[in-house]
């Protein structure tokens, strides 16, 4: 028998001032089996930090031809494609040539992730942000996940101030650009 996939809930206080966002998101996660609290962890924060109107969680890691967030205008069509983790090139050359922008949140480390695209194609590459936080935050955050949780994310000038549970963390994002060293 197949093991399903675990819900997790997130009450989120978001107020994102340096794109003016601010919020209160009321989450169901499913986490896939295969999928680390480290990519489920990154995948929140993605979508607090992508929050937008049309914004939604793909079918995730079993979902082949979606990024695991995605943002859709009123028309259904693919607005931002935002991978998480570590996407092939093809993936990434797929998603970006589909939606207007496309962008990736790491929780791995950064510089091995952008040599692993050199001399791949992938569409508007100079285009495309990755994203990446400071080294060690993604674990400290795993480590006060609970099925249901608490949440608050504050973003200024760059910089990442969560509290999850009762533990705070912060820390800043990082922005890479494919080709760039």
């Amino acid at each position: 028998m197949a093991i399903g996939a675990t819900i997790h809930t997130f009450e989120i206080q978001l107020a994102d001032v340096d794109r003016g966002v601010y919020e209160e998101l009321q989450l169901r996660v499913a986490r896939h089996p295969s999928e680390t609290d480290a990519y489920m962890a990154t995948r929140i924060l993605a979508y607090c930090l992508e929050y937008q109107e049309g914004i939604v969680f793909s079918a995730g890691v079993s979902s082949t031809d979606e990024p695991a967030v995605l943002v859709r205008d009123l028309t259904g069509h693919i607005t931002a494609w935002i991978e998480i983790g570590a996407p092939d090139a093809a993936r990434l050359h797929f998603g970006s040539k589909l939606a207007d922008r496309a962008a990736v949140y790491t929780h791995r480390d950064p510089a091995k992730l952008l040599t692993s695209w050199e001399g791949k194609t992938i569409h508007e590459s100079a285009d495309i942000v990755v994203r990446s936080f400071d080294p060690g935050f993604i674990d400290a955050a795993v480590a006060p996940l609970a099925r249901r949780n608490t949440m608050t994310v504050s973003v200024t000038e760059g910089q990442l101030y969560l509290e999850l549970n009762g533990v705070t963390l912060s820390s800043e994002v990082h922005e890479h650009r494919i080709g760039e060293r």
